[in-house]
């Protein structure tokens, strides 16, 4: 009898363990494309500058870290020398010496005031196209920095 009890209770347990909070995708008019007119340019620039400083750590192997006026804790925790040489040594062999960042696309998540800053990576090599996103939050702080394949279609994901 307390062998069924003790399995019962580690079941029920099991059961109710709680799952991990499931961040919902925005809804297609909460993430809107922006006009030119509508960027700020000071932000748009400082989304260039942040972005082009951590692709150059690729051809110069040296970072200066973001401070806390241009990054949140997280992402200043996350981009380490460390971390940006794995990357880059990959990086460098596949796609060659990293040239200029190209502004291709601005869009709004107006659930989070979350503005998504695309670039195209361009790059010695043109075997792939590389993209790369700058995610600026509302109190105009790097939130995350994402990059990938380049594709035409846009999906929001950070």
């Amino acid at each position: 009898m307390k062998k069924l009890i003790v399995i019962l209770s580690l079941i029920t347990l099991v059961g109710c363990k709680s799952k991990k909070a499931h961040q919902r995708e925005p809804k297609p008019d909460e993430v809107v494309k922006l006009a030119v007119a509508q960027i700020n340019s000071s932000q748009k620039n400082k989304a260039y500058e942040l972005g082009k400083r951590v692709l150059m750590t690729c051809n110069t192997s040296k970072f200066k870290p973001f401070s806390t006026s241009e990054a949140t804790a997280s992402v200043i925790n996350n981009i380490t020398i460390e971390k940006l040489s794995k990357t880059c040594s990959k990086y460098r062999m596949w796609y060659g010496t990293f040239i200029d960042l190209q502004l291709a696309e601005v869009y709004r998540n107006n659930n989070n005031q979350t503005t998504v800053y695309r670039f195209k990576a361009l790059y010695t090599k043109k075997v792939a196209n590389k993209e790369l996103r700058v995610f600026v939050n509302s109190d105009n702080l790097i939130s995350a920095i994402k990059s990938s394949d380049w594709t035409d279609t846009f999906t929001y994901n950070q």
